[in-house]
């Protein structure tokens, strides 16, 4: 399921909801993700709220707890962070965002490229290979404008909404 509080131009739910599937399989992921695309606002609250960081971030993942009916867990995306990187990196913002969904997809599957010792890192190329994308998230290091650390708190989108 792909939630949108911000549109992307030329993107729509079905292209990302094939990309996720496509992605968490690659990943070893057998399950449900939903993704949250949404604004610094929004992420600022949700960094502030699991990790203490008031700030916003580029992607964000929850998993699901180990009895989630299949549930894998949640992603969220900056936009507003997309975008700006984007267009620092020369590609387009549809690829960002399916760049952080995969980056986002991989701690679901349990990687942690603060304390994996590059394990992620090799994943995450050999993935963004395979689904054409460019280059990822762990590879270009800190080009772009935020930290690239994720969560690892369990949260339901339903509680996002207001």
């Amino acid at each position: 399921m792909i939630v949108f509080e911000k549109k992307i131009p030329g993107l729509g739910s079905r292209g990302l909801d094939s990309f996720v599937l496509k992605a968490s399989h690659a990943a070893g992921l057998n399950g449900g993700v939903s993704v949250l695309i949404t604004g610094n606002s929004s992420m600022r609250g949700l960094n502030a709220r699991f990790r203490g960081k008031n700030r916003p971030t580029d992607v964000l993942s929850f998993p699901a707890a180990a009895s989630a009916n299949g549930f894998v867990g949640d992603i969220a995306v900056s936009l507003d962070v997309a975008v700006a990187n984007a267009r620092l990196l020369g590609h387009s913002v549809a690829d960002e965002i399916r760049i952080l969904i995969l980056h986002g997809i991989l701690h679901l599957a349990g990687y942690d490229h603060e304390n994996d010792h590059g394990e992620m890192a090799k994943e995450e190329i050999v993935l963004r290979k395979r689904l054409a994308l460019p280059t990822g998230l762990i590879e270009r290091g800190y080009k772009t404008k935020t930290p690239k650390k994720s969560a690892g708190a369990t949260l339901a989108l339903a509680r996002l909404r207001p």
